[in-house]
């Protein structure tokens, strides 16, 4: 069963009406499979987090150049602190920052910096279908829609997202044209060939096997349409890739990190067309850290605290790529 509070009908509605209607055949069971309460034990809490959100017109919602919901005039600051105090039950906070009725959400990441260097360099998104894979609580996706996207489906495994998500959502609109499901990349059709935009950042060193994420994101687009693709990259030449043995920056899940020129050889070979490297960039501790909202350790603690060109385990330190490709 599909808890009451994530509500997805508008969404299931919408998707029987459009050209991803076989999807919708199959979705609500495999949501409810996901969104079993034996497989997240919090999910009680988290669903009465929801349900004590006021509910409350936002009069204003700007999403091109921040995430902002809400006229600050409808909070005093006893509201916000009672607001915060509730959010807290979603903690930890990793992607934002969320500006809520004047109350600063303030994230582990500022996936706005993310934004601002991807952004520049895509195709416009006006009236656009995208996915975004492993889109956390739907930050981007937010910004995405700011864009003038059609419609904006985001994908994330992790349930806990999905809730940050829907007390976003609670505030800005049910009948909003975005939604994030609690699905990873492997429970989407096969070669649904459907969107015009899929993101996927943060996601590539997360799958054992990146040739294979490259082929399933390139199924899951339009003859044409755009791949918008940021990962974990090593300085060096085409045929390097560092496959760390252990851990990398603490994180277990890190499988391979390509050279830029590397990960260009590997899109060719998968089909895209025209992949090019448009922005690189090393990660800093001003962009990824602890705060109020992600008390938990961040990226100072995961590099070398004598040399912060190096992960505590004595890799190379985060830089990120982003890179465009279009599907055949």
């Amino acid at each position: 069963m599909i808890p009451q509070t994530l509500d997805y009908g508008p969404f299931l509605s919408w998707l029987e009406e459009s050209p991803l209607g076989d999807w919708g055949e199959t979705l609500p069971e495999l949501l409810a499979q996901q969104l079993r309460r034996e497989r997240w034990g919090d999910m009680p809490e988290w669903e009465e987090t929801l349900r004590r959100l006021p509910e409350i017109d936002p009069l204003n919602i700007e999403l091109k150049t921040e995430v902002a919901i809400g006229d600050t005039s409808l909070m005093d600051k006893g509201r916000r602190l009672a607001l915060q105090a509730t959010l807290m039950g979603l903690h930890p906070w990793r992607k934002g920052p969320y500006n809520l009725f004047g109350m600063p959400l303030n994230t582990e990441w500022r996936s706005d910096w993310k934004w601002d260097r991807v952004a520049p360099h895509l195709d416009s998104l006006e009236n656009r279908l995208i996915l975004d894979v492993g889109c956390g609580n739907g930050y981007h996706c937010w910004r995405m829609l700011g864009e003038g996207a059609r419609r904006v489906i985001g994908i994330d495994p992790s349930v806990k997202f999905v809730f940050q998500f829907q007390a976003i959502k609670n505030f800005a609109g049910a009948d909003m044209p975005i939604d994030v499901l609690p699905l990873g990349i492997e429970h989407m059709p096969a070669r649904l060939a459907a969107f015009d935009t899929v993101f996927s950042m943060g996601i590539l060193y997360h799958r054992r096997s990146p040739m294979g994420h490259l082929r399933e994101l390139k199924e899951l687009l339009r003859p044409g349409g755009q791949l918008v693709l940021e990962t974990l990259v090593i300085e060096g030449p085409e045929g390097m890739a560092l496959v760390p043995e252990g851990r990398y920056a603490k994180m277990p899940n890190v499988w391979y990190l390509p050279t830029v020129d590397t990960l260009l050889s590997w899109m060719r070979k998968n089909g895209f067309k025209h992949p090019r490297l448009v922005d690189i960039s090393t990660t800093s501790i001003k962009e990824q850290r602890s705060t109020d909202w992600m008390t938990f350790e961040s990226l100072q603690d995961f590099l070398d605290p004598d040399d912060h060109s190096k992960t505590i385990e004595g890799h190379p330190a985060p830089i990120r790529a982003v890179i465009l490709a279009e599907a055949p």
